[in-house]
């Protein structure tokens, strides 16, 4: 127990029903290659390591600090960018990857640097203005220098030979067991259970993407323990004061300033550590993946479902929204086969019509979830302890 309590610097998730939801996606991202089969799977359990790390570290401003930033996207892109730009021009080598990575990183933090000065004289909704120029104005740099870049079509990332398909760390492949198909079979067919069981395995092999795969899974599991115990820290409590009331915290002899362009740094460092693990992972960048504003809008969506100022709130929030923005038309035509829909009902229930149920499904966890849902289950588990005493 003292050491779960040393992990996660005794900020506990303070709810039996958050406990289980967060060890079942904890536990389902660390044996994802071995639980769940095929490249959408994978993918979307890689999109899920790199987008936890970018929801945390927007948290870190947003939801503790109270910073509204329309940049975040911006300094993912140029980490991604940055590994795109070095392999393109050094090679698919490591050397090329992390020149990229520190290239990218000083970029950031210059930028940040000076957007956090700029809060000295801009606030509120003139400072989220300003980060959100900023970001179009990046975008539009990107988009047309073609030469460079390659504009709106984008640039292939070639990985190194050992982070590839084709290299394998073992030679042989390791037995891995199809959890979505058996419990598919268990609540649909239960009297096949025993030879669902026996179509169920298959074998896992462990090649380089696998690699980068963990390897992602494992930066982002340090960098959110990293933000868990900074939040919780005496800086984390500053943070929070500024968020609170600021000239409170003034008032008390705390430099606010300083603290908010560290948040803006530190953030900033994560999110373009976050780019570059993404365009490894993806091999693939261009602006609509990295810059579009529509992805500042799912990071925000994210922070907002999952709950602001929780950090928890992170995992949860990038699980849900990934796995609906990815299986949900999939689930919509489930629906309409097994029901053999027709007329409305079955337009209603049309998988070119997810982002209606998309949107609808957001509004329902704001209803339901005011505090985000990380926040409403810590709410709800208080209540009921509260009651029992």
């Amino acid at each position: 127990m003292k050491m779960m309590s040393a992990i996660l610097s005794d900020d506990f998730p303070r709810s039996r029903l958050l406990t289980a939801l967060l060890v079942i996606i904890v536990l389902a991202l660390a044996l994802g290659p071995f639980l769940f089969p095929g490249t959408r799977a994978f993918t979307t359990l890689g999109m899920i390591c790199v987008f936890v790390l970018v929801v945390a570290s927007y948290d870190l401003m947003l939801g503790y600090t109270h910073i509204v930033s329309f940049a975040h996207t911006l300094f993912f892109g140029i980490g991604a960018y940055g590994i795109a730009l070095a392999i393109n021009h050094l090679g698919s080598n490591f050397t090329a990857v992390f020149t990229g990575l520190l290239i990218a990183l000083l970029v950031s933090l210059l930028l940040s640097l000076l957007l956090g000065l700029l809060s000295l004289r801009v606030k509120a909704i003139f400072f989220a203005l300003v980060t959100l120029a900023v970001a179009f104005a990046f975008m539009s740099l990107v988009t047309q220098l073609y030469h460079i870049t390659g504009g709106e079509d984008g640039m292939r990332v070639r990985v190194p030979r050992e982070l590839g398909p084709a290299w394998r760390l073992l030679e042989n492949p390791l037995p891995g067991f199809n959890i979505s198909s058996w419990l598919s079979t268990l609540f649909t067919q239960p009297w096949n259970l025993a030879s669902a069981f026996k179509e169920a395995h298959f074998q896992v092999a462990i090649t380089g993407r696998v690699v980068m795969y963990y390897i992602t899974f494992l930066i982002s599991t340090l960098a959110f323990l990293f933000l868990l115990r900074l939040v919780n820290s005496p800086f984390g409590r500053v943070l929070q004061a500024i968020r609170e009331n600021e000239f409170r915290a003034q008032a008390l002899g705390y430099r606010t300033i300083y603290y908010r362009t560290a948040v803006v740094m530190l953030s900033a460092a994560l999110v373009t550590l976050a780019g570059a693990m993404f365009a490894l992972l993806n091999r693939y960048v261009n602006p609509e993946n990295t810059l579009n504003f529509e992805l500042m809008v799912f990071i925000l969506l994210m922070c907002v479902i999952g709950g602001m100022g929780t950090l928890y709130g992170a995992l949860v929030g990038a699980t849900l929204f990934i796995l609906a923005q990815n299986y949900l038309q999939d689930m919509l035509q489930w629906i309409g086969d097994r029901t053999n829909a027709s007329g409305p009902f079955a337009e209603l229930v049309a998988p070119e019509h997810w982002l209606l149920w998309f949107g609808l499904l957001f509004v329902l966890s704001v209803y339901f979830f005011p505090a985000g849902i990380v926040g409403q289950l810590r709410l709800w588990a208080s209540k009921k302890r509260t009651t029992t005493e």
